[in-house]
């Protein structure tokens, strides 16, 4: 059934002939076509429409993903020719795709425009012939198929008749063209970004992504924000919350604030319910108003660990409990100070105190810090305070782990630390971090922080075999100025947070593929080569990055709040290593190895800086699919996993690996194997010894491993990095050695924390009927069929069995020895 209503036969050659172009280019392709027509034959069934054939044709080359990843290629060609057909129309060459890019581009503007879905700016201010001409259909090569599906399904504009307007090349022009609106030759910027982008070498982040050249322009990511103790000012923050989920932001808040359960409220001489109530309702919210109209809106609630009430922040990602003080969309983190990591150390008693009686203890933090805590603890042992609770400082800290165990939550993220290593805190102390953890600014009730973000594709950054690093410093730079521009050009509807912006002009460029180009240089994760690598790399991006806000503060002019800030007195990031040190009494134990002529610098930025921030490393889960590339500083998985997302089940397969292996001809020999282990491939005995290390998977690394990557990159970073961590062992006495590492490290933050399941599910099967698993009934006609206009997903053979946290033994069975060696 034709799209016109009209019936034909049904031409197997056609097909062919479209299977044949998809595998153009690859290895025995002439098998291919054959195997896939072959089993396209088992879906087919009277009326099957255009469009379901068209799926299904890519639904049967999936399912062969597993035997070999260029089946992935081929459904993404596929995909892509749907999706052009769609928006400009059949065509038969690259040329004639190439022409009818540019020949559609500026009319699909216009329409965009037209129908108020585009900045009208859009057709007025750039060359829409000469951005028309630039447009590369060839750069579509370096999609993935799950990159083309989220490109499409999550970041793409439909009409409002909900007709595609955009293939990916046009989504890449408009994302340069929405962030080039105040250059002076917007046309000559956005032609540069565009390039950039559309080769995947950096992204930008997602909310850019959704709104950059659109009529709402909420180009920034991340929003932080503390709530006062005031119920104006609570309900002013309920309210900022659902405008700033609306618009897509993902939010960290503060509640540390707030006057603990039964404090007292003068105005009314009743008491307090505290936080948790409160924080009942946001989570509410987030569920209520969805980012985007796409997902749950996305928070995190941050609290210090001295508040009274924080025995019942630690319950609320349970799953038992009353459901009214319990969190089910909002994630939840704990701000942990130097001097309760110490009395950890010591194992000596911790107090909990209400706000209310302390209230200055949220502004201090170091050492002054912990002299006025040891003052209410001396006026609590004197009976001096109305309402505080003493534990033991390990017995919370063993509380904190469990939780964490369990659901996930609080992330643990380091106070002091934060605070002594950022270059940008002359304006307030920071309270918090973002949902991700990477964000580290000051905030008051007058400034809501804002951070905008990209990430630069390492795995674009090769050359011969070797990190390109003059590559890397120009997309630094670029980013750095595309980053700049996009402040003058978001706009939120919170007015503290468009202040903050404004004053601050804060950015956070992080990196991604970090695993990916270790693997192609046959690194171990957990080796000195590696650490030693993202050591480098990470310094040769923070030098360009700062280089260039310098140079931009010179043509636009310094942040409003340059002046006291550690820029200001000639710091760079590794600076703070030793001001934090100084502050603890304690050494930071992370290699000080620098490459560059960092004097030279710190006398460039004291002229001035046009940002306060310029780096942070985010998790880069969504534009990490785009990039096809592994997210942030994140090891593999598994060689073999099903990936879930908004979009589907994609099953995933290590090219890498598979590439490695063809090479040795041991591929084919090994892959069945591979797929009953789940993709472990470290007991497979005809596969070398150095392949084992290079391809060890998240749960076989050494925890210490993911510490020291991240203290490297730290080195360099102003704000902070989103550091998820993978362990195998549920012994407390570990755990809290383990995190106790990343604190002595200067690690400012730390992210999710991944248990290795203590039992998987029995794999039954490798091979399966095809027939039964594709479906062959009238129907549907095949399994994964949908009425959308992109498959939903595809339907997995073999995958890795999905992480099951079970509770965690109540209390460590050996001693607890911090400072334990890693590797």
């Amino acid at each position: 059934m034709k799209r016109n209503g009209q019936r034909e036969q049904y031409d197997a050659n056609k097909i062919n002939l479209a299977i044949e172009h998809a595998t153009t280019g690859l290895d025995d392709n002439i098998a291919w076509v054959t195997q896939i027509a072959s089993e396209l034959e088992i879906t087919l069934f009277d009326g099957i429409t255009t469009q379901q054939l068209d799926e299904a044709v890519i639904q049967v080359a999936l399912q062969n993903v597993k035997d070999d990843p260029a089946f992935d290629t081929v459904a993404a060609r596929l995909l892509l020719k749907t999706i052009y057909k769609r928006v400009l129309g059949d065509y038969q060459s690259a040329e004639q795709l190439k022409f009818l890019h540019a020949s559609h581009f500026a009319a699909n503007i216009t329409r965009g425009v037209e129908e108020k879905l585009l900045d009208s700016r859009l057709v007025e201010m750039f060359d829409l012939e000469k951005l028309s001409q630039a447009l590369e259909p060839a750069h579509d090569e370096l999609l993935k198929y799950i990159g083309v599906v989220t490109l499409n399904n999550r970041y793409g504009i439909k009409g409002r008749n909900g007709d595609a307007l955009e293939v990916p090349q046009y989504f890449w022009m408009r994302i340069a063209m929405g962030l080039s609106l105040n250059e002076a030759n917007p046309t000559e910027h956005a032609i540069a970004f565009y390039e950039k982008m559309s080769t995947l070498e950096y992204l930008a982040a997602g909310s850019t992504l959704v709104n950059a050249g659109t009529i709402y322009p909420q180009l920034a990511n991340c929003f932080v924000m503390e709530m006062q103790d005031d119920m104006e000012h609570i309900a002013k923050t309920t309210r900022d919350v659902m405008w700033l989920t609306k618009g897509t932001g993902g939010i960290g808040l503060s509640v540390t604030k707030l006057r603990a359960q039964g404090s007292p409220i003068r105005s009314n001489n009743t008491t307090s319910t505290g936080p948790i109530p409160f924080m009942h309702t946001i989570d509410s919210i987030l569920r209520a108003v969805s980012r985007g109209g796409k997902k749950f809106g996305a928070l995190c609630f941050y609290i210090e660990n001295w508040h009274l009430d924080f025995p019942e922040f630690l319950d609320l990602r349970q799953n038992s409990g009353d459901p009214y003080r319990r969190t089910r969309t909002a994630n939840t983190a704990v701000w942990i100070s130097d001097e309760f990591m110490k009395r950890v150390q010591n194992d000596d008693d911790w107090y909990l105190f209400d706000p209310l009686e302390v209230s200055d203890l949220n502004e201090l933090y170091g050492k002054e810090f912990s002299t006025r805590y040891n003052e209410y603890v001396a006026l609590a042992d004197a009976g001096q305070m109305r309402m505080y609770k003493r534990i033991t400082a390990r017995e919370q800290f063993k509380s904190i782990l469990i939780s964490l165990q369990t659901t996930s939550h609080p992330w643990l993220t380091f106070k002091d630390t934060i605070n002594n290593r950022a270059l940008n805190n002359n304006t307030g102390t920071i309270h918090l971090s973002n949902l991700c953890t990477e964000i580290t600014l000051p905030q008051d009730e007058d400034n809501v922080s804002v951070c905008n973000l990209a990430s630069i594709n390492l795995s674009r950054h090769m050359r011969d075999g070797k990190v390109d690093f003059k590559k890397i410093e120009e997309s630094a730079r670029l980013a750095i100025r595309q980053l700049d521009n996009l402040i003058d050009i978001t706009r939120s509807s919170v007015k503290e947070a468009d202040f903050s912006n404004e004053q601050n002009r804060a950015v956070g460029l992080g990196v991604m593929g970090f695993t990916d180009i270790i693997e192609k240089l046959g690194f171990s994760y957990e080796s000195e080569a590696s650490y030693d690598l993202v050591d480098e790399i990470m310094e040769h991006v923070s030098y360009a990055a700062i280089d260039e806000s310098a140079n931009l503060a010179r043509e636009r002019g310094s942040y409003a709040n340059f002046e006291g800030s550690g820029w200001s007195k000639g710091m760079v990031p590794i600076d703070s290593i030793a001001t934090t040190e100084a502050d603890r009494d304690m050494a930071i134990k992370v290699n000080r190895t620098t490459r560059l002529d960092w004097d030279a610098l710190r006398e460039k930025v004291k002229g001035g800086m046009r940002n306060a921030t310029l780096m942070a490393i985010a998790p880069t889960a969504s534009i990490g699919l785009v990039a096809g590339t592994t997210p942030g500083l994140d090891p593999q998985f598994s060689q073999i996993f099903s990936r879930a997302t908004s979009n589907g089940k994609f099953l995933e397969v290590n090219r890498n690996l598979v590439a490695d292996l063809q090479e040795l001809g041991i591929w084919d020999s090994t892959r069945e194997t591979i797929l009953r282990s789940q993709g472990d491939i470290q007991n497979i005995a005809a596969i070398p010894d150095h392949m084992k290390e290079t391809y060890k998977t998240s749960f076989q690394l050494s925890p210490y491993a993911f510490i020291e990557v991240a203290a490297r990159a730290q080195k360099w970073i102003d704000q902070a990095i989103s550091r998820n961590m993978y362990l195998e062992t549920r012994d407390l006495g570990d755990m809290m050695d383990i995190y106790f590492a990343a604190w002595e490290r200067g690690v400012k933050t730390t992210y999710y924390l991944h248990m290795k399941p203590r039992h998987t599910a029995e794999q039954s099967t490798v091979k399966v009927n095809k027939s039964e698993s594709i479906g062959t009934g009238a129907r549907k006609g095949f399994g994964a069929s949908s009425t959308s206009s992109t498959p939903a997903g595809v339907p997995i053979e073999a995958a890795a069995a999905p992480v099951v946290v079970e509770p965690a033994p109540s209390a460590p069975r050996k001693g607890f020895g911090f400072g334990k060696p890693g590797n």
